[in-house]
């Protein structure tokens, strides 16, 4: 296969053999290996170094373990789906050409998991009675859906809609209907039924309710159309014509009650944000969020040696000497070195990870999303907003 007939994806055998990289690691290693020079260090991943009192979530750990598999390293890190403000997040101790070409990788695979991560429990805790899934895997590459989908649910969503995604995380995807269905059908009336009538029943019954006309009319017609069967209608209006949103989906309420249909759940998607679910989640059952997961920013991590064969070091702006992260009992974090009295009462959130290269930790998508939702309420995660 040619280069021009191939996505342009780098592949988990680069990944894996460390050619996922910058040139200057390839350079560094040839520097050293030729100068017979290669020291244990112990390096720090960072974000900043002092608590900021901004709080972000930790993800990706499970792929950095399998980055650093079966390297003679041992390696601490912040158990995924935990908070975390400043000071290390992982630690590797060893000879530094043994890891030296991964930093790159491992730098990725936990600033990007990370900063969806967060963005994820932001519109968690926005509407935290409410169902919310994850509809963003089309706004990024995708041989990282699973990536977007994964983060989504350690930052406690209820749901992601990429298929490929959920094969991977073992999790089935949802999702009902497009407005293309109706626009297919030429007719809104006859796609619902045709979507009743095909789609497994254990799949409920979401008709998409803004094609054609407007909301409470769509809505309406289809509760009569489906009846019984209908579970819910979703709500997807372009901003352009959305105007004041938040009485769209009241009126719609409103009407389906009036007929009777007050069973009949009402979705909403569409460009929305931690802002919208807060100013909807009194009269909108669930959400679809997109972008404000999928688009999130990555963390700015940096991996930085702060031990060097056994002195302390460090480059300029960061801090020289092997460090412990600790949640203190008033929900606060607390950096200090690891060989020093703990703060009373703190719990250290540096764990082994991996031991001799061997990896001695599991991991499993809903325990982290259990402990993000632990830590946001331990330490008031946006809680002013």
């Amino acid at each position: 296969m040619g280069v021009t007939d191939r996505f342009d994806i780098v592949s988990e055998s680069a990944i894996r053999d460390g050619t996922a990289t910058d040139a200057y690691f390839q350079r560094t290693e040839e520097t050293l290996a030729a100068a017979d020079r290669n020291p244990n260090v112990v390096a720090e991943v960072t974000r900043d170094q002092f608590p900021t009192g901004e709080f972000d979530v930790l993800a990706g750990v499970k792929d950095a373990a399998r980055l650093l598999e079966g390297l003679d390293i041992d390696v601490d890190a912040i158990r995924e789906g935990r908070l975390f403000d400043g000071g290390p997040v992982m630690r590797i101790e060893g000879s530094y050409l043994e890891f030296a070409r991964y930093e790159t990788s491992l730098l990725g695979f936990l600033s990007h998991a990370s900063g969806i991560a967060t963005a994820a429990l932001e519109a968690r805790v926005a509407a935290p009675d409410s169902s919310v899934l994850s509809f963003g895997a089309r706004h990024v590459h995708p041989a990282i859906a699973a990536v977007v989908e994964r983060g989504a649910l350690v930052g406690g969503l209820d749901g992601f809609s990429h298929v490929a995604a959920g094969e991977i995380l073992g999790k089935e995807a949802s999702g009902t209907m497009p407005h293309a269905l109706v626009i297919a059908m030429g007719d809104q009336e006859a796609a619902w039924t045709a979507f009743d009538e095909t789609v497994d029943s254990d799949v409920p019954r979401i008709a998409i309710c803004d094609t054609f006309s407007d909301e409470k009319d769509e809505s309406i017609r289809a509760a009569e159309a489906l009846g019984d069967a209908l579970d819910g209608v979703r709500l997807d209006t372009t901003s352009s014509r959305r105007g004041d949103f938040r009485h769209i989906v009241r009126e719609v309420r409103w009407e389906l009650d009036v007929r009777g249909y007050d069973d009949v759940d009402i979705f909403v998607s569409g460009g929305l944000g931690p802002a919208d679910l807060r100013d909807l989640r009194d009269v909108a059952d669930g959400f679809g969020v997109g972008g404000h997961v999928s688009n999130a920013d990555p963390l700015d991590f940096a991996l930085d040696i702060v031990e060097l064969d056994g002195e302390i070091v460090s480059k300029r702006g960061k801090l020289s000497g092997t460090k412990q992260a600790f949640r203190t009992p008033d929900g606060g974090h607390h950096v200090g070195l690891a060989d020093r009295a703990d703060p009373e009462g703190g719990e250290a959130l540096l764990e082994p990870l991996i031991r001799d290269g061997e990896i001695v930790r599991e991991f499993d998508v809903d325990e982290a999303a259990e402990r993000a939702s632990r830590d946001a309420d331990v330490v008031g995660f946006r809680s002013a907003e």
